[in-house]
C-alpha cells in the first residue's frame, strides 16, 4: 500500500490554522500579565473611590427598588436626592 503524495500536503495545509492560533495565544497570554500589573496601578484600587462608587451604587440600587415597588412614573418625578 503506497502513501498518496497528496498526503504531507494535505498535512501542512492543515497544521498551518492551528500554528497560527497557537502563535497567537502565546503572544496574547504572555501580554496578560502586563495587563493585570497596569490595572494593579491604576488609580480605581484606591479605597476612598471604591467607596464612593459602592455609596453612588446603593444609591441608584434604592432608587430601582423604589421603582420596582411602585405604579408611580418614577422616571418623570422629582428627585429629592442628589449625587
Amino acid at each position: 500500500m503506497a502513501l498518496d503524495p497528496r498526503w504531507p500536503l494535505a498535512l501542512f495545509r492543515g497544521s498551518l490554522p492551528i500554528a497560527l492560533g497557537l502563535m497567537l495565544y502565546v503572544a496574547i497570554a504572555g501580554g496578560e500579565q502586563e495587563r493585570q500589573q497596569t490595572l494593579k496601578g491604576q488609580p480605581e484600587g484606591n479605597a476612598a473611590i471604591l467607596a464612593d462608587r459602592r455609596r453612588h451604587n446603593e444609591m441608584i440600587m434604592m432608587a430601582l427598588r423604589e421603582a420596582a415597588q411602585t405604579e408611580d412614573n418614577v422616571a418623570q418625578r422629582q428627585v429629592p436626592w442628589r449625587k
